[in-house]
């Protein structure tokens, strides 16, 4: 897992998935939504690619990617294992504190 963690890391390469979303794009293609060269992106698409976030294809001489849905929804079950024990620690506090002003609220009266 630390290998997609570290891909998606780099802001530019956030920018590159939500591109693709759920379609098929060619390297050029991608490279002219961003301010940087074409082999800058062509780096960050074999980042991607190295962890499992993209696939690649070849069309004669065009690379197309595409996002593997299957790793990203992995990627999304690993850090949801996270927020949910967030939230949960935050709906605890909440709790507590609650019940904190409602004593406070009771002895005061």
């Amino acid at each position: 897992m630390e290998e997609p963690l570290r891909a998606i890391a780099e802001p530019r390469r956030q920018q590159i998935l939500r591109l693709l979303g759920d379609k098929e794009m060619a390297s050029g293609e991608i490279a002219g939504h961003f301010n940087v060269s074409r082999p800058a992106i062509s780096q960050h698409l074999q980042i991607l690619k190295a962890a499992g976030l993209v696939s690649e294809r070849r069309l004669g001489t065009r690379r197309l990617y595409q996002v593997r849905s299957e790793a990203l929804a992995e990627l999304k079950a690993f850090l949801d294992q996270f927020w949910e024990g967030a939230l949960s620690s935050l709906s605890e506090a909440a709790e507590a504190e609650q019940r904190r002003l409602d004593n406070d609220r009771t002895s005061s009266q």
